[in-house]
């Protein structure tokens, strides 16, 4: 893991010089578009202080992004336009609109920018070369700009070309302010924590987590396991879930994580009760049961009322908590209850409180408790990746001596 200290910053970049720069500024404004509207502006909001910063310095900005997955194709339910007019909005100035992120159209407003004026680019993965890391791609890109900021942490674990491809072209480069932060909130994390030190990991699947799990093993003192995740760990114990998901080739790695936990003394707890439905959309029954009486015909879908208090009591015990994925089925109330449980339990922890992943955050802005989370991270799978003690390669291209 690359600490922070160890980031070129945007101090290395000598702010005093930068008026009239190009910069080719990596944001990630990868947020969920309804009807041509932006309707969650966290991760705008988040690369507020960089492009502020950038642009009070005299910098000329365009800034760059992925939004969905069109797959190399112009999807324009997925093109950033409406993104402009919201960034517009919060940063109450213009911001210009290129409509690609390469050829005539991004070199034409890239010509057009003044010192401290601002354009965001259309779409990178409009063009399946984004994704592929395409060296053309990347050198196009480049082209546009004499330096490159990094700010895009939602993104850092994937080697694109805007990613990786761009800042190896580029001397002139740097982690943003967002950027800077995430690694260095969450490294903290690997660090030295506060102890007891809880992990709390939910969603639907272990896959994606299992290597996450394995590098906290040795520095967590509580893992607290919800939402699906949690069948196959009760299913490793022997116990029959029913029609509730269960990941069966990972059964046997959930026993295999429960035994090295209990050999590095890690208590581990997983629920005593889960509320139970038959049917998700139009539900007949709904009950609470013990995680040995789960009903024939019956799907777990949240975790129960004793799993709940036992999981806040914990919690408030904590001096640093990491929680990543929702308890139960969190997009569907009533099934969301148990996660907004864990949410308001989080927030009312005095300790150092880290969260990551969408629905993570969702729920602890539902709970009303968002602001007084420590740090809320803008990128689920990265700080999973980073706290599972692999290199990011968005990151280590941004190191100080990389080339």
């Amino acid at each position: 893991m690359t600490p922070a200290r160890s980031l070129l910053s945007l101090d290395d970049l000598d702010l005093a010089s930068l008026r009239g720069v190009r910069l080719l500024v990596r944001v990630d404004f990868n947020v969920p578009l309804e009807q041509g509207r932006v309707a969650d502006t966290a991760r705008l909001e988040a690369a507020l202080p960089t492009i502020n910063e950038l642009s009070e310095a005299g910098a000329s900005l365009l800034l760059a992004s992925h939004c969905g997955r069109p797959k190399g194709q112009r999807v324009p339910e997925l093109s950033l336009r409406p993104i402009a007019r919201a960034l517009a909005d919060l940063l109450e100035r213009r911001v210009a609109f290129a409509a690609d992120c390469i050829g005539e159209p991004a070199r034409a407003a890239a010509a057009d920018l003044a010192a401290g004026e601002i354009c965001l680019l259309e779409n990178l993965r409009y063009h399946q070369a984004e994704t592929d890391n395409d060296s053309d791609f990347a050198t196009s890109l480049a082209a546009l700009a004499e330096g490159y900021v990094s700010d895009a942490f939602g993104a850092v674990h994937r080697a694109h070309a805007s990613v990786v491809g761009v800042p190896a072209l580029l001397q002139r480069k740097a982690a943003g302010r967002l950027l800077e932060r995430e690694i260095e909130a969450l490294g903290s994390l690997l660090e030295q924590p506060a102890r007891p030190f809880a992990a709390v990991l939910g969603g639907a699947k272990i896959s994606g987590k299992m290597e996450t799990v394995e590098n906290l093993l040795s520095r967590i003192d509580t893992l607290m396991v919800g939402g699906a995740m949690a069948n196959t760990f009760l299913a490793a114990q022997g116990l029959d879930l029913a029609d509730s998901l269960v990941e069966a080739e990972r059964v046997e790695m959930a026993g295999d994580v429960l035994d090295r936990a209990e050999a590095a003394g890690v208590l581990v707890i997983l629920p005593t009760d889960l509320i139970v439905t038959d049917d998700l959309v139009e539900p007949t029954r709904i009950e609470s049961v013990p995680v040995d009486e789960v009903p024939a015909g019956t799907m777990a879908v949240d975790i129960g009322d004793q799993t709940r208090r036992e999981m806040a009591r914990l919690l408030d015990e904590s001096g640093t908590i990491f929680w990543n994925g929702p308890m139960g089925v969190f997009e569907r109330p009533p099934f969301d209850a148990g996660t907004v449980v864990i949410a308001k339990a989080v927030a009312d922890c005095q300790g150092f409180t880290a969260i990551g992943g969408g629905e993570t955050v969702a729920a602890v802005r539902r709970a009303g408790a968002v602001e007084r989370i420590d740090h809320v991270s803008t990128g689920g799978g990265a700080s999973l990746e980073l706290l599972a003690g692999k290199i990011l390669p968005g990151v280590a291209v941004l190191e100080k001596g990389a080339r």
